[in-house]
């Protein structure tokens, strides 16, 4: 046998057994990154979906608890707005925030069984929740919307939210004290606000103000 021609044949073999090998650990090495990519992708998934479920269960456990304050007595769910609101009408005189005399009772009795839903709410979760009495004032049908006594002005802002704060005024002299995962807002929306009464006939129902429970959804994550 020619000793040149096997010297020369097996370097050969060596450098492509080398090659292989080489090819082998690149493919090894591309598939353990996949593979640790993957495993990292699910393990993302997974804690997310764990977040969302947290979530979810925590939105069902408010739904669960708001739906306690649908008492047709006190307040009702306004399924347009997606809101709990008051369930019985207080409506102010003209330009007047006091409370009507026939209306204090009956607010205190909402006050009292609202506290109530609330403090059985389990403050563990640190949910917090926003209860905005909102005040409203009624334009003058009889003008246009262009007339200067029918623009939403500073006047009647504050008009519609001393008739929150009076709701408000009466609950803490009636000793309604609210849990500290609820927070207690007046609001004065004057002649704007969703939900208003229209038309000639409706717009004077107005006169009054709305009592509206929401969870603040920004705490849902703490």
């Amino acid at each position: 046998m020619n000793p040149n021609r096997r010297d020369f044949f097996w370097p050969s073999y060596v450098d492509l057994m080398t090659a292989l090998f080489l090819v082998m650990l690149v493919l090894f090495v591309l598939s353990y990154k996949r593979f640790q990519d993957k495993q990292a992708s699910l393990e993302q998934a997974k804690a997310r979906l764990e977040v969302q479920l947290k979530e979810k269960k925590k939105l069902d456990e408010i739904r669960a608890a708001l739906a306690r304050l649908e008492d047709p007595r006190y307040f009702v769910y306004n399924q347009r707005y997606k809101r709990y609101e008051l369930n019985f009408p207080v409506e102010f005189q003209a330009q007047r925030y006091d409370l009507p005399a026939e209306a204090h009772q009956p607010l205190i009795q909402a006050g009292r069984f609202l506290l109530k839903q609330m403090e059985v709410l389990d403050r563990a979760d640190n949910v917090q929740y926003l209860v905005v009495v909102e005040g409203r004032a009624a334009k003058n049908p009889t003008l246009p919307d262009t007339d200067p006594r029918n623009l939403d002005g500073a006047a009647v802002r504050q008009l519609s939210y001393n008739r929150a704060m009076e709701v408000i005024r009466l609950w803490e002299s009636a000793g309604l004290r609210f849990p500290a995962n609820l927070e207690l807002v007046a609001a004065g929306s004057g002649f704007k606000g969703v939900g208003r009464y229209t038309g000639f006939r409706e717009e004077a129902k107005n006169k009054r103000f709305i009592i509206q429970l929401q969870p603040k959804i920004g705490s849902l994550g703490k």
